[in-house]
């Protein structure tokens, strides 16, 4: 675009340059094309939406929440708010009203965009009429406008350019709303300038163009998507498909065969259990063991070169091989062919499950990031994969660093701005050197691969990569649930939550007394059918007070209470996490069965 200053490092600036260098060119759509926006459409109706939201009272440095599906809707209207000089934040559609509510509280925000199934429990979340206007992007509803109706009614006179061009690399460009170990969720405040330097960081590794394709999947409340997909898009042109239900996934994959593809582990876990389901249904003996030769095959490579030793020549001939024989078609199979560059992250993957992955000849490369630093901050170079790490820091002046006991630390242009509203925990998270205390426990080794070995902040983080407080979950059973004592969450790189109960000694004898019982010990009320379904009303009424994500779908009644100072407990009633995983690991394992 004429105009456009190429020292101005926004995302508006970026935005507006790629949409008037490929005007006709395809850059939002859904699977079956029913919606389909070429750039010069998007830069038209951002214009649009941004005019329309001035209308609505929308100013540089206010805030505009966004709760949607995977829609290019989302892209539209969350562009349109950045042209105002606004910061558009997402919501996780599974979120409860009261967590609804303190984002509200703590964002500002007077302005949803949204759809007609979350209108509802947004209106309940509203509890101070805060909220003046909620636009809806799939038809008209009751007390909201269109997002057609919000396109059409912006004043002819709005300066657009005027406003776009005030926005500056320190502004604000989104929160991400992460959960704490112990309180509300914090609000990330990340700039214009910390996600063009992540850009710039990666470029290097893999650089984009509007010939890429990348599958919108993942919630936009997630660091990872909003790099990913949006900014990525704003600032090189790929082509998005966005995928509204993450079940379609799969089944998507080979429509649009996709270049860059970004996942969490449980993607991967269950890519990996399709390809073996489908070979071991294969009824051809011989083409089963042939395709179960080449994925070894491809493994043993994919290990060699991890641990830097040579593959010998008789290993590279099979190799070729089998990859024209079977894990070619296996990749063009799943939609995976054309990938240049894949990334796991959010939590860590199984070495196992990665090896598999490399094997079949997807270049996975396995990442380490936070919402507090703009998504990826180590990552294994493409040429140097080494399983079982997170890589090495991006280039462009991040620095990262070990405390003395251990502890990962981050300094540079892609720590955020600090939390909303929060300088207390701001200056916990972010030191007076400009270090950022992450939480994870790490080695690094003298070619500067990092291994996360631990965390020192007690946070689950599930298979998906959603991050949740374990205090929160279980402060929601222990109010349920009086005739519990210790409660503790587990969810750990695992699908979803689980918990390991004891019962209260004391509230057990109560309840004996109250229905006549002989023995009302733990040992014996932790069998007793009545009590495990009184339990499992409890937790029913807890998971009422939680994000689906949180939700915990299976739990293990304990024997035995545990003492404080015991394997289990501190002197002071703390859960000693890791303890108590290793001693019940059997329990836990079964919960997953």
């Amino acid at each position: 675009m004429p105009g456009v200053a190429t020292d101005n490092r926004t995302l508006c600036a970026a935005f507006q340059r790629t949409a008037s260098t490929h005007p006709d060119a395809v850059a939002l759509r859904t699977p079956d094309d029913s919606v389909s926006i070429t750039w010069s459409q998007y830069a038209d109706r951002v214009r649009k939406v941004a005019a329309g939201l001035a209308g609505l009272g929308v100013r540089r440095g206010d805030t505009v929440a966004l709760m949607l599906t995977n829609r290019p809707e989302f892209h539209v209207a969350d562009t349109g708010v950045l042209h105002t000089g606004a910061t558009p934040f997402s919501i996780y559609n599974t979120l409860a009203v009261d967590q609804i509510a303190y984002l509200f509280g703590n964002a500002g925000n007077k302005v949803v965009i949204t759809e007609q199934q979350f209108l509802e429990k947004l209106r309940l979340a509203n509890t101070d009429g805060q909220v003046e206007h909620f636009v809806v992007v799939d038809g008209p509803a009751e007390g909201a406008m269109t997002l057609e109706e919000l396109e059409a009614s912006g004043d002819p006179s709005y300066d657009f350019d005027a406003a776009w061009q005030a926005v500056e690399a320190s502004d604000v460009l989104t929160l991400i709303y992460t959960s704490g170990t112990t309180g509300p969720p914090k609000g990330v405040e990340l700039t214009h300038a910390n996600l063009m330097a992540e850009m710039d960081a990666l470029e290097g590794y893999f650089p984009l163009s509007h010939e890429d394709k990348l599958v919108s999947y993942l919630p936009d409340a997630h660091i990872a998507n909003r790099w990913g997909a949006h900014y990525n898009n704003l600032r090189y042109g790929i082509q998005i498909t966005t995928v509204a239900d993450p079940k379609q996934l799969v089944p998507t994959l080979p429509s649009v065969r996709p270049t860059f593809f970004g996942a969490v582990p449980a993607v991967w876990y269950k890519v990996k259990a399709g390809i073996e389901a489908a070979l071991a249904a294969e009824p051809d003996e011989k083409k089963r063991k042939i395709a179960g030769w080449a994925i070894a095959t491809g493994t043993k490579v994919a290990w060699l070169r991890s641990e830097q030793k040579p593959v010998p020549l008789a290993l590279r001939l099979q190799h070729g091989i089998a990859d024209r024989l079977v894990l070619s078609k296996l990749r063009e199979k799943m939609g995976l062919d054309r990938v240049r560059v894949a990334a796991t992250g959010a939590s860590a993957i199984a070495p196992d499950a990665l090896a598999f992955m490399l094997g079949i000849g997807i270049p996975v490369l396995e990442v380490w990031g936070m919402s507090e630093t703009s998504a990826v901050v180590t990552m294994n170079p493409p040429d140097g994969i080494r399983i079982g790490t997170v890589g090495k820091v991006v280039p462009g002046g991040s620095e990262i660093s070990l405390a003395d006991d251990g502890e990962l630390l981050v300094r540079g242009p892609l720590v955020m701005r600090g939390y909303r509203n929060d300088p207390e925990r701001t200056a916990e998270a972010i030191d007076s050197d400009g270090w950022m205390h992450t939480g994870d426990i790490a080695t690094i080794d003298d070619d500067g691969y990092v291994k996360i070995v631990d965390r020192k902040k007690e946070l689950i983080i599930n298979a998906a990569g959603k991050n949740m407080s374990p205090q929160n979950i279980e402060g929601a059973v222990k109010v349920a649930c009086p005739l519990v004592l210790s409660v503790v969450a587990i969810g750990d790189d695992r699908p979803y939550v689980t918990a390991l109960l004891t019962l209260d000694p004391d509230a057990c004898a109560a309840y004996g007394a109250k229905v006549g019982l002989a023995d009302s010990s733990p040992a014996v009320l932790a069998q007793d059918e009545t009590v495990k379904a009184l339990i499992q009303a409890g937790i029913d009424q807890a998971n009422e007070k939680l994000a689906r994500v949180e939700q915990i779908k299976k739990f293990a009644l304990l024997p035995s209470p545990w003492e404080p100072g015991g394997d289990e407990l501190t002197p002071t009633m703390k859960l000693k996490r890791k303890p108590i995983a290793e001693k019940y690991a059997a329990e836990i394992d079964s919960l997953y069965a």
